[in-house]
């Protein structure tokens, strides 16, 4: 592996390359917050909770997943450091590429993921059925990624995304908000608002379901956050940014379910709206851009230990290989085992945080961290015995807890310098 000092994953941003402010934060998270399976997870939460039950969830539950998000960007922006750079610094050179490998796979599987979403929904709005048209839709969306991994991510971000982009999702959010309004007026507001919830209500298990969206993305965030200006915007613009979208997508979810068919799926439902066709277009081309988050921090983390592809290279590889996957992987089957892959990544960054989230040095100088790995592999157990045994309880916060007192009290003894 390259030293850290030519390894661009590895290094600090330079100050010339900290070009993000808070909009940018902002913009960013507000459009990786807003896709189809965020709604689809918000029309899970009814008819287990009442509406209103469910509404104070949703905004609870993205508060705080968005809240972490937040503190994690925070620590990116304060050290520079990628996620596979803080991973370095808090369990060793030698021990990291083990979190850095399992990210990787993760990515790839998240990016496949959304690929069959844009398919499908893509398929759904042309209702396409010759045998060809999955291949050429996934082709289609996997061209489209290829081509944005060719391109800058910060001029992606600042000249695209925040001028361009972003007013063009928040409008057909705001018409969809509206269709689905006018919907829930036509059939009874007021049985909607106050609809009770069934006997399997679960206040822990649903904010689990609102918490997963943010927390799936604190393994990208320092990818990001690492070029702000100032750690304050890039924590509170990307808390801002996501917590909104989450919380205007889980709801929108919520609506959607109530006034759809028993057996109709949402995306048929969306294009049951007027103007639903082009309001769920512009959603699929913002989805777009979650599959590029998940590349690029998937390149960045390919960098960190094969440094011999450059960061903009491996992104290209990257998008290639998740679009062959797409065409060939049954997907939907596998989405149990990448949101266990995903599990491991909230312990892993409690552990972070616990180290590093308090506003000091906290880097190891051996190159594999054992009380740190062994913090990680604690709250991972914590995690899976209360998804066990106690699920009523959550499991991602306790295991977050845990970790993030163990990673504290085991932080190294000589981390006294406040970081600049």
């Amino acid at each position: 592996m390259a030293h850290t000092q030519h390894n661009e994953s590895l290094t600090p941003v330079t100050h010339a390359d900290r070009v993000f402010n808070g909009y940018s934060h902002a913009s960013l998270w507000f459009s990786l917050g807003v896709g189809l399976l965020v709604m689809q997870v918000g029309s899970y939460l009814v008819p287990r909770l009442g509406t209103q039950e469910a509404l104070w969830v949703i905004l609870l539950g993205s508060l705080l997943g968005a809240g972490l998000l937040g503190w994690v960007a925070k620590v990116g922006c304060d050290t520079g450091l990628s996620s596979a750079g803080l991973m370095h610094q808090v369990f060793g050179s030698r021990f990291a590429r083990v979190p850095v490998l399992l990210n990787m796979v993760q990515l790839v599987g998240w990016t496949t993921f959304e690929l069959v979403i844009m398919r499908d929904g893509t398929l759904a709005m042309t209702q396409a059925s010759h045998w060809s048209a999955p291949y050429v839709a996934t082709l289609l969306w996997g061209g489209v990624l290829v081509l944005l991994m060719t391109g800058s991510m910060l001029g992606l971000v600042r000249n695209f995304l925040s001028k361009f982009g972003l007013p063009l999702v928040v409008l057909s959010l705001v018409w969809l908000s509206w269709q689905f309004i006018g919907m829930l007026q036509a059939q009874g507001w007021e049985a909607f608002w106050h609809k009770p919830g069934n006997e399997e209500k679960s206040y822990m298990i649903s904010m689990e379901l609102v918490i997963a969206m943010p927390v799936s993305w604190l393994p990208l965030i320092a990818d990001y956050a690492r070029f702000g200006k100032n750690s304050r915007s890039a924590m509170t613009g990307s808390w801002l940014g996501y917590a909104i979208a989450n919380i205007w997508c889980y709801a929108l979810g919520v609506m959607v379910v109530s006034v759809s068919a028993p057996d109709a799926n949402l995306v048929n439902t969306l294009l049951l709206a007027q103007g639903g066709l082009l309001a769920l277009g512009l959603i699929l081309l913002d989805e777009i851009d979650n599959a590029y988050g998940d590349v690029y921090s998937a390149s960045v983390n390919s960098h960190s230990i094969w440094s011999g592809f450059t960061v903009k290279q491996w992104g290209i590889l990257i998008a290639l290989v998740c679009t062959a996957l797409a065409m060939v992987l049954p997907m939907h089957s596998l989405e149990p085992f990448l949101l266990m892959l995903s599990s491991v990544f909230v312990p892993l960054f409690g552990v972070i945080l616990g180290r590093m989230g308090w506003g000091q040095v906290s880097a190891t100088s051996v190159r594999t961290d054992t009380k740190a790995v062994l913090s990680w592999l604690a709250g991972i157990a914590v995690y899976q015995l209360c998804m066990q045994y106690t699920p009523f309880l959550g499991y991602a916060m306790p295991s977050l807890l845990t970790t993030l007192l163990l990673g504290w009290l085991t932080r190294p003894v000589n981390a006294k310098a406040s970081l600049a």
